[in-house]
């Protein structure tokens, strides 16, 4: 991997070792595969000692890493085709918002979710991720077609936040997010959502009513971002880690407050270290889930997603 994380460099120091007894192994022809073994299996052991032990922080720096992948790539991997689409029919299409219809399993299935882009320049055509109105707009108009031909909704959320800019507001960010909830709340289908990366503010909950919300392993979903709580709470980025602390944004702390409905296990070191089975484990879960709400009365599926989330944040002193 092109970028390590501070609390990765145990990890890299063993990893730059291999390659020196490689490339030693290769100049004097000699046979040192033992010596690799062994710090290959201290690798891995270091990744677990590692990886169980991660703060709030480096939970949200993992869930940034830029190898991680985005909607576009997991509906790749998981469908067997896809049509994306496009537009709110008001204003424009909202790159930073896609959607469209996948066949899984042989079911069809309406996939809504934020893209980042892989690189500086779709970064920047995709707004790093960072919906405008109309990206709301086109996520509630493709959620109506979906529930106008009877087929499950799938999100993948993964944002820094809505897009603050003036534009934004001029034309009815924090309408079209509060729609998105009502509607979503009383959508006739059944709706799964996954936070695959960061899941900041509206911008994440604006597509993430669901029957079931689930986490992967090294994300974070809350109100404010590290960063901007620090901003504000100290006047200053450095307390960044004391707000992720304070925040409670892990899986871990987002379960144990009944806000999320599971956690899905990343492969060791994160998503991004083996894409290709971590697409097939959110595969998985989406097709027990389907299998099971889809069974069920539809009536009784939106009556307990709306108790679901009436019943969180309630305190009874």
């Amino acid at each position: 991997m092109n970028t390590t994380f501070d609390f990765e460099k145990p990890i890299a120091d063993l990893q730059a070792q291999i390659e020196n007894i490689k490339q030693v192994s290769e100049k004097t022809k000699m046979d040192m595969s033992e010596s690799i073994l062994e710090l290959e299996a201290k690798i891995t052991s270091t990744r677990v000692e590692i990886y169980s032990n991660l703060t709030g922080w480096q939970n949200v720096q993992i869930s940034r890493h830029p190898e991680r992948p985005y909607t576009l790539a997991y509906i790749e991997m998981m469908c067997d085709d896809f049509i994306e689409m496009h537009g709110d029919r008001t204003v424009g299409d909202d790159k930073a918002i896609v959607g469209g219809f996948g066949t899984l399993n042989g079911q069809t299935v309406m996939f809504i979710g934020h893209q980042k882009g892989i690189n500086t320049k779709m970064r920047q055509f995709r707004n790093f991720g960072m919906a405008n109105p109309e990206g709301y707009r086109k996520a509630l108009r493709l959620m109506k077609l979906a529930e106008k031909f009877n087929k499950p909704v799938v999100t993948l959320i993964d944002t820094p936040g809505a897009y603050p800019g003036l534009e934004a507001e001029e034309r009815g960010q924090g309408e079209a997010i509060a729609r998105n909830l009502l509607e979503m709340s009383v959508l006739r289908v059944p709706i799964l959502c996954f936070v695959v990366g960061e899941g900041a503010s509206g911008g994440a909950l604006g597509i993430g009513i669901g029957d079931k919300v689930y986490m992967l392993e090294h994300t974070w979903y809350s109100v404010i971002s590290p960063e901007s709580c620090s901003s504000i709470l100290w006047r200053s980025w450095d307390f960044k880690e004391r707000a992720a602390e304070c925040l409670k944004l892990t899986a871990d702390d987002m379960l144990k407050n009944k806000l999320i409905d599971g956690i899905i296990k990343e492969p060791l070191g994160g998503a991004h270290y083996d894409p290709v089975k971590m697409a097939a484990t959110i595969k998985e879960q989406i097709t027990m889930d389907l299998g099971i709400l889809k069974a069920q009365n539809i009536d009784q599926v939106i009556n307990d997603r709306i108790e679901k989330f009436c019943a969180m944040g309630v305190v009874v002193e």
